[in-house]
């Protein structure tokens, strides 16, 4: 029987190639596309589904509050909130912090014993870890014991892949690797363990991990430092619950341990507020200051959820459109077959069968679609996906359940249509010119459009907003500046203010000054897109601490506003000429004037506190206000420090010269000033865009997809006004006859459809832009929807469905009148 059922499925297919062939490829490359998506939509939503039971994770956040006003949200705390935690509850399990050292300085590790001399590298994904991180995570270990292997002082762990850069295939167990960083901190550790390389899908990204007892046994000072202290956040925390525990409810108890352990925070106007954040949870729905890296946005992915599913139903509908059509066509074999006995049960399998068939090898021809589409899936998406990830079981077993479910819901209705028929009428013809399921198509169709223009609206106000924010003035010239992070191993102190790196720092800046590319050198303790947070509570001199308001520190030579471009809007800038100023001055930018009470012009000789340094610096200046982070945040009141050596990196304005040479000129200057330190160098403008990353990536996507959802609507298209076509040819060779002209037959076949796309642009635009001002609100700047949006993205839509369908109806009406009217 299905034998039979599926030759009958095969002569139907190669009777009708045209609608099969557009059956088949419309569904395999929504089908490609929806898998692709769903690809994404799983990673994005799997992080850290690699570790020993993830959901009784949490990662503590702290929240301050200066005079109730919401000073930082941030990722890290108190070195002191894990052990009171474990002290204070009993459903914490464990805990473990972790100091973010790779992000925070710049820091060389070296191999001293290498058998061809020292092998050094410079590390940003470095950790200090509790002991009881290892365990608690459950990453996996090649060697070493993870409970252990972080126990004493100066032990250290390190992944596969920084094993064999370091050692090669030499067992690294034993081995020595020294740390120097820019704090002049100078650690040798054994290595303890090697674990393996973290997959991409994971928050925290790491190749080294010292103990944290290094830390501690620092010096006589290091415990009271690194221990318990209460007093500088700077610490990411990990707890365990026991199993059954209530996070809420845990939270509610916080209060009292920040009391105990913290108290005094209310007569300084300050509050602390503390709350765990599911480690499954934080890629997608945490943005916090101090975040080791950019996390993802879950309105995007839930987004491209939806995306998916709207390709996959275009997809669908063009089945279910071009089947009911030709079942007018197929009217006769049902009559023929009911006639002959037939069963309308046997006549529903017969088109599942067929419908089973179709999506089976539009499912096949799927999969040819996502390995072709690899590459540029992989380009836009920023993945490094390869075929066996498209092999996955679960990617297998969605296509097979989407397979299952297209052949069920994308073939019944036909299936029950075509079944339906009464056998008299078939064979007398009566149903050749029937309205049935022409309501429906209608339906379909306007859905499809709806679908189509509310994606190309979407997708040009993604790249509307994103364009605006790369392209936006953020309140200094960060074009063709080249930043360089200061060196990693510093000379060893030659009195207080170290006169040695003082004097490289001279030579440097005095050689790259010399390079005609280079207008200019500045040096900063943080450049614009760095997402590190130093803020400190001020207020005007003599003023109540009620009074006191948060603002961002940062510093500032004598050279940074004519380097980066910066307004001075009132009183002066740093200045050689004035010997005090880096002890008794600083710059403010205006929002921060305006903070404290003053008018930029106001400002000017104005004396401010820093009760937490007891230092009463004059405000000498006020500068225009910059954005120090992405404009989804709002800017930050600043004020500046005067620091011709403290800064932690070198800003240098270059000019459109050679940018190669220009670097290799730069490099030569800073080896002669650094010896034995690597240059790191990155462009400013890139390095602040890249906190647009996944908003490039999701813009990529929807784009992508969106042009995807339209071909198939298009295929439909194509394949309906052939039917449309035919069935009208006689009437077509009537008029024609009675005068009517190629232009007027053109109108009357395009109508139907024209009007059809136009009833659901009307439809789309209120939904889309309800949504789309929506996702905007996650913008503190942002770039108006415009009525031309939707304008465009309609023209565009009813250009596309013109051309698309002007084929068949140009041809038909071009078509000679007496074959028309011989047409059967």
């Amino acid at each position: 029987m299905i034998r039979h059922y599926l030759n009958i499925a095969l002569r139907s297919f190669l009777k009708n190639k045209i609608f099969s062939l557009i059956n088949v490829g419309g569904l395999s490359i929504g089908l490609a596309a929806f898998l692709l998506i769903m690809y994404y939509v799983h990673y994005e939503r799997n992080y850290e589904s690699f570790l020993r039971e993830p959901e009784s994770v949490y990662r503590v956040q702290l929240d301050q509050y200066q005079n109730d006003a919401l000073s930082i949200s941030s990722a890290e705390n108190y070195p002191g909130v894990g052990p009171a935690m474990l002290e204070s509850f009993p459903e914490v399990e464990a805990y473990a912090r972790l100091y973010n050292m790779g992000y925070k300085n710049n820091l060389i590790i070296t191999w001293e014993e290498a058998p061809n001399g020292p092998q050094s590298y410079k590390h940003r994904n470095f950790l200090y870890a509790d002991s009881a991180f290892l365990p608690m995570m459950g990453y996996k270990m090649l060697q070493g014991d993870a409970v252990t292997a972080l126990a004493a002082p100066y032990q250290t762990v390190i992944s596969e892949r920084y094993a064999k850069m370091y050692f090669g295939n030499e067992n690294p167990l034993g081995k020595n690797l020294r740390l120097q960083d820019d704090d002049r901190n100078n650690e040798l550790a054994t290595v303890t363990g090697v674990f393996a390389d973290l997959p991409a899908n994971s928050h925290l990204q790491f190749d080294v991990l010292y103990s944290y007892g290094t830390l501690i046994a620092r010096g006589d000072w290091a415990p009271g430092r690194y221990h318990k202290s209460w007093s500088r956040k700077d610490m990411y925390t990990y707890v365990r619950l026991r199993r059954g525990s209530d996070p809420r409810l845990l939270e509610s108890r916080f209060p009292e341990m920040i009391a105990q352990y913290n108290p005094g925070l209310e007569e300084q106007g300050r509050k602390d507020v503390l709350s765990l954040q599911p480690l499954e949870s934080i890629h997608l729905h945490s943005n916090l200051a101090e975040e080791q890296q950019v996390n993802g946005n879950a309105g995007n992915v839930a987004t491209l959820f939806w995306v998916a599913c709207f390709v996959l139903l275009i997809a669908w509908v063009n089945y279910i459109n071009l089947a009911t059509a030709k079942a007018m066509e197929r009217a006769r074999e049902v009559g023929v077959r009911k006639t002959m006995g037939a069963w309308r049960i046997q006549l529903i399998r017969q088109f599942l069968m067929e419908s089973a068939m179709t999506n089976l090898l539009a499912l096949l021809l799927a999969f040819v679609w996502m390995q072709v589409a690899l590459p540029v899936f992989n380009q836009v998406s920023g993945y490094d996906l390869g075929i066996q990830d498209l092999l996955s079981p679960w990617l297998i077993g969605l296509g097979l359940l989407v397979w299952l479910g297209g052949s069920l819901l994308a073939g019944f209705y036909p299936a029950f249509v075509m079944s339906s028929f009464n056998p008299v009428d078939t064979l007398k013809g009566k149903l050749i010119n029937s309205t049935k399921g022409v309501l429906l198509r209608k339906g379909l169709v306007v859905f499809q459009f709806i679908a189509s223009v509310s994606l190309i609206a979407g997708t040009l106000i993604v790249q509307n907003q994103l364009d605006y924010l790369m392209s936006r003035d953020i309140g200094m010239d960060i074009d063709q500046v080249l930043v360089i992070e200061r060196p990693g191993v510093l000379p060893k102190e030659t009195g207080e203010r170290n006169e040695a790196y003082r004097a490289g720092i001279d030579l440097f800046r005095r050689k790259a000054e010399e390079l005609p590319a280079v207008k200019g050198v500045t040096i900063m303790v943080t450049v614009p897109g760095k997402k590190r947070e130093y803020k400190v509570p001020v207020k005007p001199y003599g003023t109540a601490d009620d009074q006191l308001v948060t603002v961002r520190l940062n510093s500032m030579d004598f050279q940074t506003p004519e380097v980066l471009g910066m307004e001075v809007l009132a009183g002066r800038s740093f200045s050689k000429d004035f010997v005090n100023d880096p002890d008794t001055a600083v710059v403010l930018t205006e929002s921060a004037a305006r903070l404290l009470g003053y008018s930029p012009e106001e400002a000017i000789g104005q004396t401010m506190e820093v009760p937490a340094w007891r230092w009463n610096p004059i405000i000498v200046g006020v500068v225009n206000d910059y954005h120090q982070e992405s404009l989804r945040k709002a800017k930050d009141p600043i004020f500046f420090i005067c620091s011709d050596y403290g800064g932690e990196f070198f800003a240098l304005k270059v000019g459109q010269a050679t940018m190669s040479n220009t670097i290799r000129e730069v490099e030569a200057a800073w080896n002669a000033a650094f010896p034995g330190n690597p240059m790191d160098y990155f462009f400013l403008d890139e390095y602040f865009n890249r906190q647009y990353v996944n908003d490039l990536h999701f813009a990529g996507l929807i784009s992508s997809f969106s042009g995807l959802a339209i071909l198939l609507g298009c295929l439909g298209l194509f394949g309906l006004s052939a039917y449309l076509a035919r069935q009208k040819t006689k009437e077509i060779g009537i008029r024609k006859v009675l005068g009517s002209s190629v232009l007027g037959i053109f109108v009357l076949l395009s109508q139907e459809f024209l009007v059809l796309i136009g009833l659901a642009v009307l439809l789309a635009v209120p939904n889309t832009y309800i949504l789309m001002n929506s996702w905007l609100e996650g913008f503190a700047y942002r770039h108006e929807i415009s009525w031309m949006t939707f304008v465009l993205a309609a023209l565009l839509v009813l250009l596309i469905a013109a051309l698309t369908i002007s084929y068949h109806t140009l041809r038909a009406a071009r078509v000679n009148p007496v074959r028309a009217l011989r047409y059967e």
